[in-house]
């Protein structure tokens, strides 16, 4: 496992971000970006979750860090329920809902495995040095 230094050496935080960039792309091509509410909603869901992985690891301390990986797992279930509200307003596709609800699942399932990496470890942190 590559050394990580920086919240943008996890693969979970390039994934969140990754994701959140296909839902501005959303809100830019198709009518949501008509719809202010649900729009910003779904945004800043998405958003939150690579802020929260971010956030969490510059805490500098594991039990922080796992708690806002739990906020970011939290965002991503968010996010997800809000696609389907994005698809029965008729703004994506079955199919497009699909592959983004699958690839949150993947996300959460990702940022479940880490926090359950980071429990089993005895390293609290460099605040705790």
């Amino acid at each position: 496992m590559a050394t990580i230094r920086e919240f943008e050496d996890l693969e979970i935080w390039k994934e969140a971000r990754k994701l959140s960039k296909e839902i501005i792309e959303l809100v830019k091509t198709t009518e949501l970006k008509n719809d202010f509410k649900l729009k910003e909603q779904i945004k800043g869901s998405s958003g939150s979750v690579m802020d929260n992985i971010a956030e969490g690891f510059n805490r500098d301390g594991n039990i922080e860090f796992r708690q806002f990986l739990s906020i970011a797992k939290g965002s991503a279930g968010e996010t997800r329920s809000q696609l389907y509200r994005v698809f029965d307003s008729g703004y994506i596709s079955e199919e497009k809902l699909l592959l983004l609800v699958k690839s949150y699942k993947a996300l959460n399932k990702r940022i479940a495995s880490f926090i359950g990496y980071l429990n089993k470890k005895e390293y609290k942190g460099t605040k705790f040095k």
